[in-house]
């Protein structure tokens, strides 16, 4: 659906949702490790919304907006929250726990936004200058926290999938999977350049699309 709009108008809804999606994709890592004992990110004010505290030029500003006006899709990231686990109340569990609360916040956010878009449609139509807007800023806030959200949980470190799971193996293993961490970036880059990775996350970001949009309605 996001061919019927121009760069600048996809670039016009994709905002909003993209930082959202980013922000509180961090926030929430830093608010679940204070609540386990870890005020690190509190200390350093990065439990707040405010984008200038987690914007990264790269990540958050440069990577997105290229990627919308070469391939009409965004992606992106922000300054990582910063962790202490040795505050962690119980570490190996605390882990887990903190990196699952990243994609968890991007599931809830693609369902607010799938509400905001099925309210959209409710709008009458002497309102189509703000139903229309909402409606594909809606769709495309569905997509972007999907996609961060099963990209976020393959189990590669440095990723938010890649902690849980050296979190949850067995001694041996976790520490094997540890050691790909200085890797995990390089190794991830090659399988989005090849197209390789879509083909494994794709199908999943297109039934989890189909499932939120059926869960509001869509």
């Amino acid at each position: 659906m996001f061919n019927e709009l121009s760069t600048y108008q996809l670039l016009a809804v994709a905002i909003l949702p993209t930082l959202l999606a980013i922000v509180v994709h961090e926030v929430a890592h830093g608010w679940v490790a204070f609540k386990l004992g870890d005020n690190t990110a509190y200390m350093m004010g990065r439990l707040t919304l405010n984008p200038i505290k987690h914007i990264d030029p790269v990540g958050t500003i440069l990577v997105p907006a290229i990627l919308i006006f070469t391939l009409g899709f965004a992606f992106g990231w922000a300054k990582p929250v910063p962790i202490n686990w040795r505050l962690l109340k119980r570490p190996k569990r605390d882990i887990a726990l903190v990196a699952i609360a990243g994609p968890g916040a991007n599931l809830l956010m693609a369902i607010a936004w799938g509400i905001i878009a099925k309210v959209s449609t409710l709008l009458p139509a002497s309102l189509n200058m703000i139903s229309e807007p909402l409606l594909y800023m809606g769709f495309f806030g569905i997509l972007i926290n999907v996609v961060l959200m099963v990209f976020n949980l393959i189990p590669i470190p440095p990723t938010d999938g890649g902690r849980i799971a050296t979190s949850l193996l067995p001694y041996n293993a976790s520490v094997m999977l540890s050691r790909v961490e200085p890797y995990g970036m390089f190794i991830l880059i090659a399988l989005i350049l090849t197209g390789v990775l879509w083909q494994f996350i794709g199908p999943v970001v297109n039934t989890s699309v189909l499932l939120i949009r059926a869960l509001t309605g869509l």
